[in-house]
């Protein structure tokens, strides 16, 4: 309750909980398609490597986000190419694009004039920071995903389940591959923000993996994956109110405990219709 009344008063608290809202759309719409292409290793070198393009924003003058959407964008990029072209080094070379970026970010954050930017806020989020330029930039994102989603449906579907099958009706699985890896880039700037460059995959993954134990289809996935993320954020956000606990920490081990929890009944439901 107290939480509810604060949630009345305090304009801050209004917008964190909207950019969680926010936040949870873009999770929802693509962390399925990251959960059955498996690409969670991909997203985690894109969303470390964005850490590069903040640090040198912010060394510049400009909005840290905005450094973060360019160099997410050419990190995936770079690293559909590297797992397209390279597929035996893969491993190595996107773990060097994870420090590469995490090394400059922090770097160019040291020489900025008048040094006095708190890491841990990029690193494992700051949800209570969330301004209203921020929510007009996740509201954005969020619609340009949408958009491509409902353009683009059928040719993600088939790259994500058949790659060669695609192949075969024409599709250009590479530029698709390429967009879609564009689009969880898209995603984890909407989330650094939330919980953080640290966390963000749990974020994107676990709502995925656990719609994935209830629902048979991509939008199925996607509508219940927003929904748990929305739970997660919403829940975490008030959780850590009270006794001052970090936000996206505590958002993200709500999401794994409700994971932990659809797991189990999962496997409940199976058992009992096997012993049927």
């Amino acid at each position: 309750m107290s939480f509810l009344g604060a949630l009345s008063e305090h304009g801050f608290l209004q917008l964190a909980l909207l950019g969680g809202v926010l936040a949870s759309i873009g999770c929802g719409l693509i962390g399925p398609y990251v959960v059955v292409r498996r690409i969670g290793y991909l997203a985690g070198g894109i969303a470390h490597a964005s850490m590069g393009g903040m640090g040198v924003a912010y060394y510049y003058g400009h909005e840290p986000l905005i450094g973060a959407l360019v160099s997410a964008v050419l990190a995936a990029m770079a690293v559909g190419w590297v797992s397209l072209r390279w597929s035996e080094q893969e491993d190595m070379l996107i773990g060097a694009l994870w420090a590469v970026g995490m090394a400059v970010g922090i770097l160019f954050m040291s020489q900025a004039s008048g040094y006095n930017v708190d890491l841990m806020s990029y690193l494992f989020g700051n949800i209570l920071m969330v301004t209203g330029a921020d929510l007009y930039l996740m509201l954005g994102l969020d619609a340009l995903m949408l958009g491509l989603i409902a353009l683009f449906y059928k040719q993600f579907q088939a790259v994500c389940f058949d790659e060669e099958f695609a192949r075969l009706r024409g599709v250009p699985v590479t530029a698709f591959y390429l967009l879609l890896l564009g689009m969880v880039a898209l995603a984890i700037v909407l989330l650094i923000q939330v919980v953080g460059l640290i966390l963000v995959i749990a974020l994107i993954t676990l709502p995925a993996a656990m719609a994935g134990h209830w629902m048979r289809s991509l939008l199925g996935m996607m509508l219940l994956s927003a929904l748990v993320a929305v739970v997660a954020t919403s829940g975490g956000l008030a959780a850590a109110f009270a006794p001052d606990l970090p936000a996206g920490a505590t958002i993200v081990l709500i999401t794994a405990a409700l994971y932990l929890l659809s797991l189990a009944a999962r496997q409940f439901t199976t058992g009992r219709r096997a012993a049927r």
